[in-house]
């Protein structure tokens, strides 16, 4: 049987102005979605989960290891590129920093890290993980900013190819040999 890395968009969070999106849950929409994309990883196998520690991620790695019967656990390093600084801002606004923030990857230009520093944290992160579980198919839950990052630099793709394709949840399949992407789907 092939191994694969799964690498799992949180779902939908319920979100809340006045507290920081690292803190946010998932809505109960969110939580519906997540045993959808659930089912749809049946055909992968799963058989490790990790997750970020952030709480939107925890519950969909949560609930994604209960329908398959599997371990979980939280993990150092595969939270979201650190924004802790920056206010709930508007959509254009968001979308404009993270643009910047892609065009310009060695430099501090939206939250407390680089684009590369970010990569740089995520990438030993899971490669620690892919290293301790080198015989199991490993499912990471993470955060659209970092999974761009990590996929875009590993299959040569546009940070915004992949960025613009995440839904709220979303997985993408990688074979961990060849380092190819197998599938990309989205969950509505």
């Amino acid at each position: 049987m092939n191994k694969y890395l799964i690498l799992v968009r949180h779902s939908l969070p319920e979100v809340v102005g006045n507290l920081p999106a690292r803190e946010w849950r998932l809505s109960e929409l969110g939580k519906a979605r997540v045993v959808r994309l659930a089912d749809q990883l049946t055909l992968y196998q799963p058989e490790v989960i990790f997750s970020s520690a952030e709480p939107k991620a925890k519950e969909t790695a949560e609930i994604i290891a209960s329908i398959h019967k599997v371990p979980y656990h939280v993990a150092e390093d595969l939270h979201e590129h650190d924004r802790s600084n920056i206010p709930f801002l508007a959509y254009d606004k968001f979308q404009d920093s993270i643009h910047e923030f892609f065009e310009k990857p060695n430099e501090l230009v939206f939250g407390r890290e680089t684009a590369d520093q970010a990569h740089a944290r995520f990438y030993r992160s899971v490669h620690s993980i892919l290293n301790e579980h080198a015989s199991k198919t490993v499912a990471i839950v993470t955060h659209g900013t970092v999974l761009s990052l990590f996929v875009s630099r590993l299959t040569g793709s546009s940070y915004f190819e992949i960025w613009n394709m995440l839904g709220l949840p979303s997985f993408i399949v990688m074979d961990t040999h060849s380092n190819t992407l197998i599938v990309r789907s989205n969950i509505d």
